[in-house]
């Protein structure tokens, strides 16, 4: 990272350099990043402001999670040609004692979904919605990024479990995509001028579940139509993760608590392997049937070289992806 950015990241942010490939020691491998996941979590780790996790210090290298090959290793359980899903961050190869490190085996069918369905983002979808959500068969979810990894997921998971599914996402082929291939029942595009509209109509019998993870106008879209004990998961604010101010306009922080109050509103926030990590082995079992029976499916977007990683990151922040993106590095 070469410096803070200040509102929505530019080429100036991070830099790419070369440095010699580092050497293991003892306990230690050396692991080659063959794949690396992008997500909007990465904004917040280049600010300094208050968070869940330290920051990435101006001259570090940007953290992320990886699909990594083993190189060599000194350690126990991991052997030279195993993938592993890892977090080496934006580079090509890094050490590791192998805490926090999962082996995948030499040949898994397909590694890179370690960093979405059934990696962090699908876990993110499944837990939020089963956990907190808490949906019972007949409510109505609306589900905002409705075509991104964690959306997109929420919502085919809700109709499993007979939900009534709205999604909002950008624009009409992503809207297209979530009814005709994901089985939603409505997508509404957030780009129109009367979404509050559209929404009220898409949602007759109000809301029982929102999956917030936009925030912004969907959120004041949203709020009105929440049914009393309606659940609202949070796991982000992508719409805000720019933002160098608070929004215009009045302050509705009394309105937003009054809704919650007066509607007896379930509001959690939630960070997955934090609150939720010990329910991976149920969340992996149910995910990987789901998918085998054709139950799931699952978008991905692969991009080719390390060096456009930061490019791609800037676009996914403005919602440009369509489906998981994911940078392909070697």
């Amino acid at each position: 990272m070469a410096e803070r950015p200040r509102g929505e990241p530019t080429a100036q942010t991070l830099r790419l350099a070369e440095t010699p490939i580092p050497q293991p020691g003892k306990g230690q491998m050396l692991l080659r990043t063959r794949y690396l996941s992008l997500d909007p979590y990465m904004r917040g780790r280049m600010s300094d402001a208050p968070s869940y996790a330290a920051p990435v210090e101006v001259g570090g290298v940007m953290v992320g999670g990886t699909v990594a090959e083993v190189v060599s290793s000194d350690i126990d359980g991991f052997a030279v040609g195993d993938l592993v899903l890892s977090g080496n961050g934006w580079q090509d190869y890094a050490l590791s004692d192998g805490t926090g490190v999962t082996n995948l085996g030499k040949t898994p069918e397909h590694p890179s979904w370690a960093l979405g369905i059934m990696g962090m983002p699908g876990f993110t979808a499944w837990a939020g919605l089963t956990q907190i959500g808490t949906p019972k068969a007949g409510e109505t979810l609306v589900v905002a990024a409705a075509t991104g990894p964690v959306g997109a997921t929420v919502g085919q998971i809700g109709k499993l479990m007979g939900l009534r599914v709205i999604g909002i996402a950008g624009g009409p082929e992503k809207c297209a995509y979530a009814v005709e291939e994901l089985g939603f029942d409505a997508c509404l595009d957030h780009k129109t001028d009367d979404l509050a509209a559209q929404l009220k109509q898409a949602c007759p019998a109000g809301i029982d579940i929102y999956f917030e993870n936009v925030g912004g106008k969907v959120l004041d879209a949203v709020i009105p139509l929440l049914n009393p004990f309606a659940r609202v998961p949070v796991c982000g604010l992508v719409s805000q993760y720019n933002a160098t101010s608070l929004p215009d306009g009045p302050d509705r922080m009394n309105w937003l608590m009054g809704n919650v109050l007066r509607k007896k509103l379930r509001v959690q926030g939630f960070i997955i392997f934090d609150n939720f990590g010990h329910l991976y082995p149920e969340f992996a079992k149910a995910m990987m049937a789901w998918i085998k029976e054709g139950k799931i499916k699952y978008r991905e977007e692969i991009i080719d070289g390390l060096e456009n990683a930061p490019e791609a990151f800037i676009g996914l922040l403005r919602g440009e992806n369509f489906g998981k993106r994911v940078i392909r590095v070697s």
